[in-house]
């Protein structure tokens, strides 16, 4: 119990900093909603589910890569950790950005052709995949719950919390924007997200940076 105590604010900052990374409109969400509105709730879905499965890869592979390196080179946590921090500044940028902007980006575009429900899902797994920011985020995300020395129960509850909370997310924003109503809500309530998406994002990144143990 007390080495369940000792890691599990890291691994709920973890969390916490993944589940507001896939609140906020990335490409991965943007391609969820827009196909949602534009081709309907199953299609939605089934890119959710693919985009969910992405996620879950890139985070075993850099939870084992992490893990892997700090094995062997225990200073490159510092590295790491200006890395990752200074990843989720930038995250806090856009995100206030996005917040002081009049209008935000369009979903529907990013809807595509029609396809069947297995090609939707392979392109949301390849949307995820192909994302070069996605890798970064995952080193911040990891960085925040993986402590040197932590034992590899840590990394596996972060990789199984985080890919069931993807799923459950991306599955809720393909229900949810399938819905004239909830895309009228989410419009009226953007700048209010975004800023706290922002606030957030500021806050854990200078944590990362200025965490020196």
């Amino acid at each position: 119990m007390s080495e369940l105590a000792l890691y599990l604010p890291g691994i709920l900052m973890a969390y916490a900093a993944f589940f507001l990374a896939i609140s906020s409109p990335g490409p991965n969400v943007l391609a969820v909603i827009g196909t949602s509105m534009a081709v309907g709730r199953p299609s939605g879905m089934a890119l959710a589910l693919g985009v969910a499965t992405g996620s879950f890869t890139w985070a075993m592979l850099t939870a084992l890569g992490l893990s892997a390196v700090l094995a062997t080179y225990a200073s490159a946590l510092l590295a790491i950790k200006i890395v990752g921090g200074l990843y989720l500044l930038w995250l806090a940028y856009k995100a206030f950005r996005a917040a002081a902007a009049h209008q935000d980006v369009d979903a529907k575009a990013l809807a595509g052709g029609r396809r069947t429900l297995w090609g939707y899902a392979r392109r949301g797994y390849i949307i995820q995949m192909t994302n070069p920011k996605a890798a970064l985020a995952w080193i911040a995300i990891i960085s925040l719950g993986l402590a040197p020395g932590a034992p590899l129960w840590v990394g596996a509850v972060i990789v199984l919390g985080t890919f069931a909370l993807s799923i459950v997310v991306h599955l809720l924003y393909a229900v949810a924007f399938s819905t004239p109503l909830m895309v009228a809500a989410y419009g009226r309530a953007r700048r209010v997200i975004q800023a706290t998406l922002g606030t957030f994002f500021a806050v854990a990144g200078l944590r990362l940076l200025t965490d020196r143990s």
